[in-house]
Parts: structure tokens; sequence; C-alpha cells
């Protein structure tokens, strides 16, 4: 295994990030490491175009993936939210039937209707 220091192994890795993002095989860019690549670790002259746009590529992604986390922050937030909202909104649950008048108030309105029917002349 190459020592971390060795600007060879480095640029040989460089590279191979390099041709993999020149063929935009993105996904397997990054299998192969290219977030973890030490952008500070030494190369040689001839890897220093790679060592720029392999950087650019990490900065872009680091990028994206920090907008996706805001937006799906975002998303869970006004879900919550909503649903909040919505929990205020929703009234209290209707009772099932209608309570029964108190026996003095039922027998007064019997009273009241025979009262309003009136005497039944036949």
């Amino acid at each position: 295994m190459a020592h971390a220091g060795d600007p060879t192994a480095a640029c040989t890795r460089v590279l191979a990030l390099d041709a993999l993002l020149a063929e935009d095989r993105l996904d397997d860019a990054i299998e192969a490491g290219l977030m973890e690549l030490d952008l500070e670790a030494s190369v040689d002259a001839r890897c220093q175009d790679a060592l720029l746009r392999v950087a650019a590529m990490q900065r872009q992604l680091a990028a994206q993936w920090a907008a996706r986390a805001r937006y799906e922050a975002r998303t869970a937030r006004l879900q919550r939210r909503a649903a909040e909202r919505q929990a205020r909104r929703t009234p209290p649950p209707a009772p099932a039937s209608k309570p029964a008048l108190p026996p003095a108030v039922a027998a007064a309105l019997a009273r009241a209707k025979a009262r309003a029917a009136g005497p039944s002349r036949t």
C-alpha cells in the first residue's frame, strides 16, 4: 500500500477519479472515494489540472448535498407545521347523540305542545 504522502499514489488516484468524471460516471467516482480524497495531499505537477477538476466536483457535490439536506429539513418543518395547524383547526368530536332533556324541561315542553295543539275537536 502506498504511503499517504506519496505523490505518485495520490496522482494515480486523482487521475483515476478525473477519468471517471470525464466519462460522466459520477456514481462510480463517489464509490471510488471522490469525497474522501485529501485535496491537501501533494501530487505530481502532471496531476494539477486533474486535481483542480476533482476539487471543483467535490465542492459542487458538497454544495448540492447541503442544499438537499436544507430542502429536506424545510419540507419536514412545513409538514410538521401543517399538521399542527390542522390539529388546531379540527373541532372536537361531536357527541354521538343529543343529550336527553332534563325531566322538568321535558314535562314543560310536553305541556306547551299540548296547549299549542289545542283541544281536539271531532
